[in-house]
């Protein structure tokens, strides 16, 4: 088993004990998420800790995703729960970077492909990807690309 979903377990099972009941049910539901992640496919298979940290990364971004439309709906109750449940999984995954750290690793990253136009958008994506190596979303990447190659 991956050092981080033994982390997370540890984790629920404490929070089970302490009576937290956000705790509890978030890293259950993420614990869920990553073994239907190592059933998905032809056999099980045991994730590593950078395919359980995808997962979680993933698990992350619905929670966001979903308190904003609860916000945009009117239901601060519910967009309240899932932005908790978001801090609680934020707490496994890597600091995100800043505005100005991103810029500068995309600068890096399409200096040494020496990508330049719209015809390398996707070359120059999977650069900064891998420069920016899951420490900000794709789609902070991508705004991030598109700006420094004029788009």
């Amino acid at each position: 088993m991956s050092t981080l979903k033994d982390r997370l377990t540890a984790d629920m099972r404490a929070a089970l004990k302490a009576r937290d009941e956000l705790t509890t049910s978030t890293l259950r539901m993420a614990l869920a998420a990553v073994g239907t992640a190592e059933v998905a496919g032809k056999e099980k298979r045991e994730l590593s800790d950078d395919e359980v940290l995808a997962v979680l990364t993933k698990e992350a971004k619905k929670r966001r995703e979903a308190a904003t439309a609860f916000a945009d709906a009117g239901r601060a109750e519910q967009a309240g729960k899932e932005t908790a449940e978001g801090e609680v999984l934020e707490r496994y995954l890597p600091k995100q970077l800043s505005d100005d750290e991103l810029a500068e690793l995309v600068s890096g990253a399409l200096a040494a492909g020496g990508f330049t136009g719209k015809a390398q958008m996707g070359p120059a994506m999977k650069a900064a990807q891998a420069a920016v190596a899951g420490r900000a979303e794709g789609g902070r990447v991508a705004a991030e690309v598109r700006r420094q190659l004029g788009l």
